[in-house]
């Protein structure tokens, strides 16, 4: 069998690394999705030309790896308060593209506050909410989000229901808010759903913007380490058994955003 060699002169670059994403070795565990949010988060940056504009807010958390990854402005806000800091700067600075980059542990536990009344007052932000079920960098305990009968170091025996109530719905609890308009659920568990997160990722961009109002995009991520599963395993439990509690869709897009095109 004859192997033709084409010459790298001949060839071309089709896919790079994004401007917006630092070349650097990732913090994160093996199998876990951050990697892949931020890679979309870059890209949609990259592609609608806000490198130079953008300010990332992320609090405490795995999140707070973020500056590690990401060439664009930055601030740390603390545990929960992304929103509240993202606030301040977006109303000081109008032009620039605020994104909050959150977890569950945080925004849907400590910061569940500031996130709804963001999205009451209709803040021109973008939050990036990742929802892996689980605290990620504390140690793995139960979260706002961990599912029904999810083992988890402060939950050993599952999560029960009668006693610690059930899972918090973010977009659902969010597209009730008049100020919201756009919220959305997408998920990072394969190549397919990869592609309809990062159409969502730039639809929010778009709206901000557009000035149209507060925009939140939550991606179903995964936690190897903290579910004790293998990245495979992983990735088919948030197919599994978040995807069925936490059903994929639109949630909330308000009629200004479907006029954006």
């Amino acid at each position: 069998m004859t192997i033709d060699i084409i010459p790298i002169e001949h060839m071309q670059v089709v896919y790079d690394r994004p401007e917006a994403l630092a070349c650097n070795h990732t913090h994160y565990c093996p199998g876990c999705t951050h990697s892949i949010a931020h890679r979309l988060v870059a890209e949609a940056i990259d592609e609608l030309g806000l490198r130079e504009q953008t300010i990332l807010v992320a609090p405490v958390g795995c999140s707070v790896f973020a500056y590690n990854y990401f060439t664009v402005d930055g601030c740390e806000a603390a545990h929960g308060r992304a929103p509240a800091m993202a606030t301040g700067i977006k109303r000081v600075s109008p032009d620039k593209t605020v994104i909050t980059y959150q977890g569950d542990g945080d925004l849907a536990s400590i910061g569940i506050a500031e996130i709804i009344h963001a999205a009451a007052r209709g803040e021109k932000i973008t939050t990036i909410f990742v929802n892996n079920a689980i605290y990620g960098m504390t140690g793995g305990q139960m979260a706002p989000t961990t599912l029904p009968n999810q083992k988890t170091t402060s939950s050993p025996s599952g999560r029960d229901i009668a006693s610690t109530g059930a899972p918090l719905k973010i977009s659902e609890l969010l597209a009730q808010i008049d100020g919201a308009v756009y919220v959305v659920r997408r998920s990072l568990h394969d190549v397919k759903h990869i592609r309809q997160a990062k159409k969502a990722i730039l639809t929010a961009l778009k709206v901000q913007q557009a000035g149209l109002g507060f925009g939140l995009v939550e991606l179903l991520s995964t936690c190897p380490t903290n579910w004790g599963m293998t990245p495979v395993d992983a990735m088919h439990w948030v197919e599994t058994a978040m995807m069925p509690y936490f059903p994929l869709g639109d949630y909330k897009i308000a009629d200004s955003v479907h006029k954006l095109g």
